[in-house]
């Protein structure tokens, strides 16, 4: 409970940097950098030892190859988080697979063996884990099987956690993927969730001992009408206010592929409209909303890691500020000027 507290405390969010290999090495692809195991572990030193990141991120969700990663003086990643007051974390599934009986569907693996590598994770340094469920939007999906298997994986992966000490991260995410419009998505998201809390329930949870990471309730990226920041912000806490229990302490919202501004503005509208009456902190857990600008600037190149850092607190900064209601797209232009990393 305490360290699900923590996690949220502060106005502060968390750093999603559990990207798998694959991914990792797609996004360097992208960027025209080597995909490679000593290009993977430069980035994620240049993430971990970004100056001032705890001012703004209270924890970092690693991959199983980052948290074995170390410095190149030797000094372990979980060490530089820990003494930075950054609480390490670790994903823990294996990845969604297509579901048997139900095509374009799909279920996140790795309930097998997960306790003992949960036991193994927690003697490394980790204080709480990460599982995604994907729940695909399109003409007669997402179906009730789905839902129903991907949240009972949800909760007992969660049941998991909590014996072995650590704060289970609940992530069903409802794709924006699609030309669904946004009352489509509210109704999945409601029905996704109804389903997670009852499992949760059913598995004996410990709400007081979770966060949840939610996709935020959007139309379809391809739906002819998007509607405004503000209009997102009210369907979105409206939707959760009617499944998700006051107990539990706090909700980081998943980017979902949302640019960096667009995302922190929406986040912003979230806590301007609602921090006041929510019974949960409201903050983020984001990845390539907070990492993007720092890939392309650093570009595999040692020169670029200070400008790159300077991007990544830039981000991490402007979410803080969203979590506060205080963020402004203005913010974003121009960016901090050299020698502000770890200021105010």
């Amino acid at each position: 409970m305490e360290t699900a507290r923590a996690l949220v405390a502060g106005d502060k969010g968390l750093l999603a940097m559990d990207e798998s290999t694959s991914s990792c090495n797609k996004r360097f692809a992208r960027a025209g950098i080597s995909q490679t195991e000593e290009a993977r572990r430069s980035y994620r030193e240049l993430i971990v030892t970004t100056p001032g990141l705890s001012e703004c991120i209270n924890g970092a969700i690693l991959y199983d190859e980052t948290i074995r990663q170390q410095k190149k003086d030797g000094t372990p990643f979980v060490k530089i988080l820990s003494d930075a007051g950054i609480i390490p974390g670790i994903k823990v599934d294996i990845g969604a697979k297509a579901l048997a009986g139900h095509p374009g569907e799909r279920l996140t693996g790795g309930l097998d063996g997960l306790r003992a590598r949960l036991q193994n994770y927690s003697k490394m340094g980790a204080r709480f884990a990460k599982w995604r469920a994907v729940i695909a939007l399109s003409h007669g999906i997402p179906s009730r099987g789905c839902i129903e298997a991907n949240a009972q994986a949800l909760a007992c992966y969660a049941a998991l956690c909590q014996e072995v000490g650590l704060v289970p991260i609940v992530e069903p995410e409802v794709l924006m993927d699609g030309e669904h419009p946004m009352g489509r998505c509210r109704e999945v998201t409601e029905e996704v969730l109804q389903n997670v809390f009852a499992q949760l329930y059913t598995q004996g949870v410990m709400l007081e001992g979770i966060i949840l990471k939610p996709n935020m309730v959007l139309p379809g990226l391809t739906c002819a009408t998007q509607e405004t920041i503000d209009e997102v912000a009210d369907t979105t806490v409206s939707c959760l206010l009617r499944v998700v229990p006051a107990a539990v302490p706090g909700i980081t919202f998943l980017s979902g592929g949302q640019p960096g501004k667009l995302a922190s503005s929406r986040l912003n509208a979230i806590n301007v409209r609602f921090k006041a009456r929510s019974p949960w902190a409201l903050a983020f857990s984001f990845a390539r909303a907070i990492q993007r600008p720092a890939l392309e600037i650093w570009h595999g190149e040692d020169a670029n890691v200070s400008a790159a850092q300077q991007a990544l607190y830039h981000r991490a900064c402007c979410d803080q500020a969203a979590c506060r209601g205080e963020y402004d797209a203005a913010m974003d232009e121009p960016m901090l000027p050299p020698g502000l990393i770890g200021g105010t």
